[in-house]
Formats: C-alpha cells, structure tokens, sequence
C-alpha cells in the first residue's frame, strides 16, 4: 500500500514542498481518520501485523503515527523522501513557467534539486532492500516519490511516473497478481467514499 500523507498549507496551493518540513493542516489532520478506518477494513487481521515505512518528513511521519497510533513500529527510510525541487522549493508549477515557460518536472528535473532518474534511483534502493517476496507493507510518502516508486514497482521508467496522479491523504496498492507486479488502486480517497 502506497499512502500519500494528508494536507499540508502547500499541497493545498500547489507549492512544491520536498525538504521543507511542513505540519499537517486541521484538514490534514481531518482526513487520517477516514484514512485509518480505510485501511483497517481493507487489511482486516493484517492491520495490526503489516510492516509500516515512512519518509521522515513530519507530514508522512505523522500521517503513518496517526493512522496506526502510538504502540506502532514506523521504519523510517531516508529514500522515501519527496523529490528534492532544489531552486524550486516552494514554487507552484505556474510561476516556475512565467519564467521558464516549457519546464516539465519529469524531463527537466529542478536545478540544485533532483531530477526523475535520481529519485528512481532512491525508489530501486528501497524496493531492493524489501528483499525478493516482501511482506504486506504501507509505505507513506509523498507525491512525486510515490508515482516514481509505483512506475519503478512495476518495472517502468522513473519518468513514467508521470502518468499517474495523487491526490493527499490517498491509498494506493501495487500487488503481485499471477507473477506480474501490477497497480490493483490507484489514487483511493477514503473521505469521498
């Protein structure tokens, strides 16, 4: 399961947040508890025995501490973290093209940032060290590294990514089915339900 944590100030006005550590809103805050009756209706008995990762940004951390509350193991993994919009950070796609008109994160990448293959590269890391069966596991992050890590998943490019879209506080699930990595869901909002 890929989750995406909930609203931050900048997911709600489109500012590319990667480093800058920002706190859940009272609407992100609002959407885990949806989030968490969602995810422990579809996991059932598993709920309480699925291994959990988390960026360490405080906006996934929190996101995954809520959800499975205090007496929960969260491994935090570095290379969960969003992708890295260096000269970017904290600018809306429209003002980046009021300067630089044809940008396109998935080609161009952010200067002093990351560019798709980088973060593709962090997305491999990961899913090599889950080891060759891995078990039943959520992972919460972000959304530029989540579309990276479900393109990577299921042996795409990085840039491919980019066909997807992921909205806050959302469930994903990438799952083996007849010996084929596939996307099961995509983009779930468990507060529209």
């Amino acid at each position: 399961f890929l989750i995406r944590h909930g609203a931050t100030q900048w997911s709600a006005t489109g500012q590319h947040t990667s480093t800058t550590d920002l706190s859940l809103t009272s609407e992100g805050l609002a959407q885990l508890g949806p989030l968490s009756t969602a995810l422990r209706e579809a996991l059932g008995e598993q709920f309480a025995t699925a291994m959990v990762f988390s960026s360490p940004l405080t906006r996934a951390l929190a996101t995954a501490q809520i959800v499975f509350g205090d007496d929960r193991e969260v491994r935090v993994d570095p290379n969960l973290i969003e992708f890295n919009y260096g000269d970017y950070e904290g600018l809306t796609s429209e003002e980046i093209r009021e300067w630089r008109p044809d940008w396109d994160i998935w080609r161009d990448g952010c200067p002093r940032g990351e560019s798709a293959d980088d973060v593709g590269r962090r997305a491999d890391t990961f899913l090599a060290g889950l080891g060759a069966d891995p078990e039943l596991l959520l992972v919460f992050s972000h959304s530029h590294f989540i579309r990276i890590l479900a393109a990577r998943a299921i042996g795409l490019d990085a840039r491919q990514g980019q066909i997807f879209t992921l909205d806050t506080a959302t469930v994903s699930l990438v799952e083996d089915v007849r010996g084929k990595r596939v996307i099961k869901q995509w983009n779930v909002n468990p507060t529209s339900e």
